[in-house]
């Protein structure tokens, strides 16, 4: 999605910050020749860059200083305030930076920095002549961004069975899905990119073997490639709705933007539609097309939506969210047949129905995996470096389970901010960087004005606190195993998100306990 010029706002900066208030680690938002900048101090320091996150333009102002990095408040994206580079999604693109001068107590902004575009890093000599990417996701596209920008200058082949290359996917049931995205801000990046890189994109291909021992892959069409380095990011698949006439035409799943788009098209002469799951992609499309005039049904076998993963109290405050917006709801039900006009419940109600979209769950691609003879255990198997049971292939996105440092559990995560991650650092130990993938998983759902953010992972818990009032949607929501805070969900709450996350990352308890509390833990501002 494109971002916006950020309009200015604050102080002068041209005319200088006095030092005494820039404390190490916070944040000065001000402008500088008419545009919104952000000032920072680090380690006595003092740096200036753009204040519109690459992702989606929000101001970085909110955000919190972790180390060298600016983190942004709304969607976690992670900049060096140094060098302005994005390096850690879900930004990709890098901030403008802009010169300071400290002198007589105080720092001035004195115009804009030109890129300093210095020589790529050397790559070591035992890299990969060639990567192959299998997915064109989140984590396929995030590791071949990654490997050209880190230097690497051998062969990157990315396939992917889809025709529409790599897209931002999260909006494909927000903005885009509800017309309020134009389709020019879905592609990641745009078409001449990959020649100017060298990603050699190959699409509607679909990869059906892997030979671990010849380092080779094979494709449908008879076409094969060698690698040095494989990755596997093949995603997830959705769960299909196990009704005869599942593949009626009227009936919708959505993963890809083509799905989107035949969704689109669907809704422009439609009155009634039927959304099949109370899972986020199912809520977010409730409330897209909601946004396009529709009336809108839920049926769901859940007692209240998204309980399994928010718990009652928030789930229930989205229902009630949905519900001021005209969405009715069918709970503890499932379907038993639909055909081009209606729906049949299992309860015996009908429902009239233009559209259906089904939305209740994935599972993990694992088949081309398994059939390799990788290790496989809900999702490929990998240890702390994405590296698989087979020598030269990692693993990435939906499709990884790995050990996770804060829960100590192995664990699968279907979330586009992860799966980018995990991309990112697969891409930098192919190049033998040895970086230990730690990140607290992240995502976000956005259902009208309401935003809810979740760091961390708890499959279960043993209980749920919960600070504020999520009917006011001003909440922090805290799931304990065994007392520790498994994962922190908030509401309006960005900074205690933030801080939450970079706690978790340090390991620190104490610190994640703060930031629930809505203090600023240290680790906010350490390296």
């Amino acid at each position: 999605m494109g971002s916006e010029q950020r309009e200015a706002e604050g102080p002068d900066l041209t005319q200088g910050v006095s030092l005494s208030a820039l404390a190490d680690g916070e944040i000065v938002r001000g402008q500088a020749e008419g545009q919104e900048v952000v000032m920072v101090r680090v380690d006595g320091q003092v740096h200036a860059v753009d204040a519109g996150c690459t992702h989606y333009g929000v101001s970085l102002g909110g955000g919190i200083v972790v180390g060298h990095t600016l983190r942004c408040p709304a969607h976690h994206s992670r900049f060096d305030v140094r060098t302005g580079e994005a390096v850690a999604a879900p930004a990709l693109r890098p901030l403008g930076c802009w010169n300071v001068e400290v002198r007589d107590g105080r720092a001035f902004v004195t115009g804009r920095r030109e890129p300093a575009n210095p020589p790529p890093a050397a790559v070591p000599a035992g890299a990969p002549g060639s990567v192959v990417i299998v997915g064109a996701g989140a984590a396929g596209s995030a590791c071949a961004e990654m490997l050209r920008r880190l230097g690497f200058a051998g062969t990157v082949t990315m396939i992917d069975a889809g025709s529409d290359g790599p897209v931002d996917r999260p909006n494909l049931s927000k903005d885009y899905l509800a017309g309020n995205a134009p389709e020019e801000w879905i592609p990641l990046f745009p078409p001449e990119w990959y020649a100017e890189n060298r990603i050699d994109l190959v699409l509607g291909s679909r990869v059906i073997g892997i030979d671990p021992a010849d380092r080779r892959v094979r494709l449908m069409n008879g076409r094969g490639f060698d690698y040095d380095a494989l990755l596997l990011a093949t995603g997830s698949e959705p769960v299909r709705l196990p009704v005869p006439t599942r593949d009626a035409a009227n009936v919708f799943y959505l993963r890809t933007l083509a799905d989107s788009r035949a969704i689109i098209r669907a809704a422009e002469g439609a009155k009634r539609a039927v959304v099949v799951g109370s899972s986020f992609i199912g809520l977010e499309v409730a409330a897209s097309l909601r946004a396009r005039g529709l009336e809108v049904t839920v049926v769901s076998h859940e007692p209240i939506p998204l309980s399994r993963v928010l718990g009652p109290e928030l789930g229930w405050m989205l229902q009630l969210l949905h519900g001021e917006h005209g969405v009715r709801f069918h709970l503890n039900d499932a379907v038993a047949a639909l055909d081009e006009t209606k729906v049949t419940l299992r309860s015996g109600i009908t429902l009239d129905a233009d559209l259906v979209v089904v939305g209740i769950g994935v599972r993990p691609g694992v088949a081309l995996a398994s059939w390799a003879g990788l290790k496989v255990e809900n999702g490929v198997v990998v240890d702390e470096y994405l590296r698989t049971s087979a020598p030269g292939i990692w693993a990435a996105g939906d499709v990884c389970r790995w050990p996770d440092p804060w829960t100590g559990q192995p664990i699968r995560s279907e979330h586009w901010v992860v799966g980018q991650r995990q991309g990112q650092t697969a891409a930098r130990n192919m190049l033998g960087h040895a970086e230990r993938f730690n990140a607290a998983p992240f995502f976000w759902s956005t259902h009208y004005d309401v935003t809810v953010s979740y760091v961390g992972h708890a499959e279960k818990w043993d209980a749920i606190d919960i600070e504020g009032d999520p009917t006011a949607h001003d909440c922090t929501a805290v799931y304990r195993k065994n007392g520790k805070p498994h994962a922190v969900a908030t509401i309006s709450r960005d900074r205690a998100s933030l801080c939450a996350a970079a706690a978790m990352e340090a390991a620190d308890v104490a610190a994640v306990e703060a930031a629930i509390r809505g203090e600023s833990p240290a680790a906010a501002h350490a390296g």
